[in-house]
């Protein structure tokens, strides 16, 4: 998780899911999600791959690794090195949605409300596995916002969820590189621009 300054209010413009040019519905999606806090403001950042794609992007994620690193973290990175990885993983066709909620009050009612929001829209989208990065002893948290958002949907949503460490699972680096850049704004927003898909205010809907 990142946590520096950025908003000082809790105000952002509306925004409205853009589906990624050559989406189909039908296919059967998996997310990989990771989060961020950037001053008042909690983000939820989900990277959609298609099938297709788990194999290609896993392999393209992995010759990113230095030698003896086991995952990529962006926070931890020197800045030419995250703009050298940035770069890359735009390149390799990788795109977020961010889902983003006031945390003024609460960090976990910010995250409750995004991943809500996340797992509806997911099931509209006919996604089917749902890959959230651990967070040590707080995913009980997300298992029960979860349960309870899947509990009003039709059971043919076949939506599946599960957590997993980042070191498993290099998918996830996407929407930890991918959401740090949106969330620094100025050039590094500027150079993953391509790369997200929409924004989605979840304290609007």
């Amino acid at each position: 998780m990142v946590r520096t300054r950025l908003w000082t209010t809790c105000r952002v413009a509306p925004t409205h899911i853009v589906r990624p040019p050559g989406h189909d519905s039908a296919v059967s999606t998996h997310a990989f999600v990771d989060e961020s806090v950037r001053g008042q403001r909690y983000l939820v950042s989900a990277a959609l791959v298609d099938p297709s794609d788990l194999v290609r992007l896993r392999k393209a994620l992995r010759t990113l690794l230095l030698p003896g690193q086991r995952e990529l973290h962006f926070q931890k990175e020197k800045p030419q090195r995250r703009r050298q990885l940035a770069d890359r993983i735009v390149a390799a066709g990788a795109t977020i949605t961010v889902y983003t909620a006031c945390c003024h009050n609460s960090d976990e009612a910010a995250r409750r409300r995004c991943l809500q929001q996340l797992a509806h829209d997911l099931i509209a989208a006919g996604t089917h596995r749902l890959v959230l990065d651990g967070r040590e002893g707080r995913d009980v948290l997300d298992a029960r916002t979860l349960r309870a958002a899947l509990g009003r949907q039709p059971s043919r949503g076949g939506l599946t969820y599960e957590h997993l460490d980042s070191t498993q699972e290099p998918l996830l680096w996407i929407p930890d590189a991918l959401g740090w850049c949106y969330g620094a704004q100025g050039d590094w927003r500027r150079r993953v621009a391509s790369a997200i898909n929409a924004v989605i205010d979840c304290d609007q809907l």
